[in-house]
């Protein structure tokens, strides 16, 4: 199975889908915060980006899903700023902090080679949404000089369908958190009370696109939905909604990531809600919800971990 987006190269789409989110950086609209800046010229809104996304590392990661990681791992490009800024962040030096460095089409094409060229199984963008016009800008420049691997869209689930559009027929493979499933955290956490709708928008359009999680012969991911979801300290994340979701409205068949490594950081250290880490206890809780809810495509790396506990 060949990536997407060589066809839709090859056809011309891809060229127009670029035409088209350069005009939206115009006046920027490509995520639920529709700041209405021009991007263009270099003026920054809510996720603190102008004109040139900003990288702040670039590598073969081994830490992320099975299907992803393989044996030469996932080829990561983690990008600076974010248009949620959760409180809690674990990148929180990058996200909230920026560091980072601006980088050109030219240079994050070169980039994506660059991973490749390392045996990487795919080119993992990391905090993508707010630099999905400046991704489609460099992407002619990649295949032109032969990349031929999935594109992974690993966001923070906080996006516009009609964003989202844009990409149908160039990301293989959508990784979205869903974080929240009630207003009130999501508003407290990430100052957006409409992330639960915009998060089931996002899934079910990203399901269009590209479906189930499919595998190759190897256990490698070539094209598909896997979804992301952090259990956090006194049931506040709303488990049982997320996961009902995407098992009834969804597919039973999504690969879920059940994840237990919530630990307060950034803002979140010395608070009374989000302070501590999560339990033994309120992981398997989570991992009891997905059963009953009737998910069984588990990322293995921490269900199969704690079974044993």
């Amino acid at each position: 199975m060949e990536p997407a987006y060589l066809q839709t190269y090859q056809s011309g789409v891809l060229a127009e889908r670029i035409a088209d989110s350069q005009r939206w950086l115009a006046k920027c609209t490509l995520c639920p915060r529709l700041c209405k800046v021009d991007r263009l010229a270099d003026e920054k809104g809510h996720c603190r980006t102008g004109r040139q996304a900003v990288m702040a590392s670039y590598g073969p990661h081994f830490g992320e899903e099975t299907p992803l990681v393989g044996s030469h791992g996932s080829g990561t490009i983690f990008f600076a700023h974010c248009n949620l800024f959760c409180t809690f962040c674990q990148n929180y030096d990058i996200s909230h902090e920026g560091r980072g460095m601006p980088v050109s089409a030219s240079d994050l094409a070169a980039v994506m080679i660059a991973l490749q060229e390392q045996g990487c199984h795919n080119i993992n963008f990391v905090t993508p949404t707010h630099v999905l016009a400046q991704i489609l800008e460099s992407l002619p420049l990649a295949i032109e000089r032969g990349l031929r691997i999935p594109l992974v869209y690993n966001c923070g689930g906080y996006e516009r369908v009609t964003a989202l559009k844009l990409l149908a027929g160039i990301v293989d493979i959508y990784m979205p958190d869903f974080k929240f499933w009630d207003e009130e955290p999501a508003r407290v956490f990430c100052d957006a009370p409409d992330y639960a709708e915009r998060a089931r928008q996002a899934l079910r359009e990203m399901h269009r696109q590209v479906g189930d999680l499919q595998l190759n012969e190897k256990g490698m991911a070539r094209r598909g939905l896997l979804v992301r979801h952090l259990v956090m300290p006194g049931g506040l994340a709303g488990t049982r909604g997320v996961l009902r979701f995407i098992a009834k409205e969804v597919s039973p068949n999504t690969y879920v990531n059940v994840m237990d490594q919530y630990r307060p950081c950034g803002q979140a250290v010395g608070r009374s809600d989000i302070g501590r880490p999560i339990t033994s206890a309120e992981y398997e809780e989570a991992l009891r919800i997905a059963r009953e809810e009737g998910l069984e495509r588990l990322d293995q790396r921490n269900y199969g971990r704690r079974l044993l506990w």
